[in-house]
């Protein structure tokens, strides 16, 4: 039995030129960036390597990143044909989780993120929607100020759980402006808006979930080579019904992040974070320190990890 996780970054792990090395030294690479293109209709290599502000924006974000985690996993595959006990992804990442594992294909794959980030967008764009940062403050305080807050007809939640004292909250910008100083008050070092203008898994995108659904009914397969992870349980799943009643509560529920890592931490000493950045690698380093987590980004840490894996 395999003690390795696969695992997949959400957005935010998106950068500027961020799968170039791959692009160049690979045609699979170059093959998989002309699938996503004509999928959706976006020079995909402009947009990553150019000076294409879409990078940015929700709906072309998601399957950019999306496309690098699979160049990078399919590469490794081609060397390392080793199956995982787990698949896990953050947010979008579970997306990611579920191409790998063999339930999307990839070009079905491109399409699902690119509507996901689209809706999104919809769903927030005649609303201030926003998120906001809270370090170093326990959960169960975050939550309660979300609580309080909800009873004072403000619209905040808790998002995204990502380490101890580490939470993202999601809802509409005012609400959460106007809570920075109860959130600093309560012991909280900091409590930053960030540069969104989505505010993801809460209830402000349920038109999103209704809009999503069709699209998953169609492209999502029975077909696991192992099981995924879910951001909303922590608990594993392998079929396309679990998977799309997951999928669409994913939406409009918090990530439990730190929670998945805690519930498999047991079951598999290694986990494999592909594509952008580090992102994963750092937080598991702070959730479960026995777990050992490596990362192919490029060439490099590629041949790195099959050396060691392998």
């Amino acid at each position: 039995m395999s003690n390795l996780a696969y695992i997949f970054a959400g957005q935010g792990s998106q950068a500027k030129e961020m799968g170039k090395d791959f692009y160049e030294n690979s045609d699979l690479a170059k093959e998989m960036f002309e699938i996503a293109g004509k999928r959706i209709g976006v020079d995909f290599k402009e947009l990553i390597f150019g000076e294409d502000a879409r990078l940015d924006e929700t709906a072309y974000t998601q399957p950019a990143i999306l496309l690098v985690q699979m160049i990078a996993y399919r590469l490794y595959r081609q060397k390392c044909d080793v199956a995982p006990k787990y698949f896990l992804g953050h947010s979008l990442g579970e997306f990611s989780a579920l191409c790998a594992t063999g339930a999307i294909e990839f070009g079905d794959a491109i399409e699902l993120v690119h509507k996901r980030g689209l809706y999104m967008q919809e769903a927030c764009s005649e609303i201030e929607a926003g998120m906001m940062a809270i370090v170093g403050l326990d959960d169960n305080k975050v939550e309660e100020i979300c609580e309080n807050a909800q009873k004072e007809g403000k619209k905040v939640w808790p998002g995204n759980y990502n380490q101890d004292g580490q939470l993202v909250v999601a809802g509409l910008k005012p609400d959460l402006a106007s809570l920075e100083g109860v959130f600093k008050e309560a012991g909280a070092k900091r409590a930053l808006l960030l540069n969104m203008s989505v505010a993801s898994h809460c209830p402000l995108l349920e038109s999103a979930v209704e809009k999503l659904s069709p699209l998953m009914e169609e492209y999502i397969k029975d077909s696991f080579e192992a099981p995924v992870i879910s951001n909303v349980t922590t608990k594993p799943y392998s079929t396309k019904a679990e998977a799309i009643d997951l999928l669409k509560k994913q939406l409009t529920s918090p990530v439990l992040y730190k929670q998945s890592i805690l519930a498999i931490k047991d079951e598999v000493d290694t986990a494999i974070e592909f594509g952008n950045g580090v992102v994963l690698k750092g937080l598991n380093r702070r959730i479960a320190k026995d777990l050992k987590t490596l990362n192919i980004s490029d060439t490099a840490s590629l041949e790195k990890v099959v050396e060691e894996i392998c």
